[in-house]
């Protein structure tokens, strides 16, 4: 679910005191686009904020969660963006999110 090796190898890259801020750049970035997703969306306009979702996910190492956006953004290029189930995507942000809170704990804290 969670690419640690992505997640150690950013913080080694920013330095642990510039980690938390980019985990909490990356939450509220993220959270305000899920947000709109939970708010409900046109499925033809899906595309741009699936691409950001994939991106930012990647960067931050939610594998998953940046795989299930990447196939939704596939299908919303295609014109199949009533087909995305974004529930799924939705739970897939908050089982990382838990997920990555957790592991940082335990791998980082101490």
């Amino acid at each position: 679910m969670i690419d640690w090796a992505r997640v150690s190898d950013l913080r080694d890259e920013v330095g642990a005191d510039d980690f938390g801020e980019i985990i909490e750049i990356f939450l509220d970035e993220v959270g305000e686009t899920i947000a709109e997703l939970r708010g409900g969306a046109d499925p033809a306009s899906l595309e741009a904020p699936l691409h950001f979702l994939k991106g930012s996910a990647l960067n931050l190492g939610f594998a998953e969660f940046s795989r299930m956006c990447q196939q939704g953004e596939a299908a919303a290029a295609a014109g199949q963006g009533n087909t995305i189930d974004l529930n799924a995507i939705i739970d897939g942000y908050d089982r990382s999110v838990a997920a990555f809170t957790a592991g940082v704990v335990e791998r980082f804290s101490g």
